[in-house]
């Protein structure tokens, strides 16, 4: 077939082509992980702008390689990847008053490294953590297997240095 007799079919399939390699070049060929980016208000998202700046290159061993889309709060290391994620909203859990009062038996009894922590048990084995009695709540997802309480280490310095205690809005 001569192509230059015949240019309308070129022409006419050169934007499915188009779109076939864009579709190609979108898709996730490595398996990453992916996290739902939060939407604080204004004042969050600057505290979590500047805890992305500070958070470590490696958590619990495993390389710093951030969730789709890509965001300044969501933040990821490994596989099966810890997730953090800056800004979400208050667990319900931290509504019941015996959980205000500090009576809760799922809470990280004093914290780690000066971050006190709501611990949730995941359906699938993990841990969920959600920072508590900081400006800005952050949850971090431990998948089963991983050293819940190496991550927490790991991550306090930079939660410290980015987010002031207090009570998030």
């Amino acid at each position: 077939m001569n192509f230059f007799r015949h240019r309308r079919p070129v022409v006419l399939g050169l934007p499915a082509l188009a779109v076939l390699i864009t579709a190609a070049g979108c898709s996730s060929a490595d398996g990453g992980a992916s996290a739902a980016v939060p939407s604080p208000g204004a004042k969050a998202t600057g505290l979590c702008r500047n805890l992305d700046k500070v958070l470590p290159a490696e958590v619990d061993g495993a390389d710093r390689d951030d969730p789709s889309p890509a965001s300044a709060l969501t933040a990821g290391w490994g596989d099966p990847a810890i997730i953090l994620r800056c800004g979400v909203e208050r667990p319900p859990k931290m509504l019941d008053p015996k959980v205000a009062e500090g009576h809760d038996p799922d809470a990280v009894p004093g914290g780690v490294e000066g971050v006190r922590w709501l611990m949730e048990k995941r359906d699938d084995g993990g841990y969920q953590f959600t920072s508590a009695l900081r400006r800005v709540y952050v949850e971090v997802d431990v998948p089963e297997g991983r050293d819940s309480s190496g991550v927490l280490i790991d991550l306090a310095p930079a939660i410290k240095k980015a987010i002031p205690e207090g009570i998030a809005d």
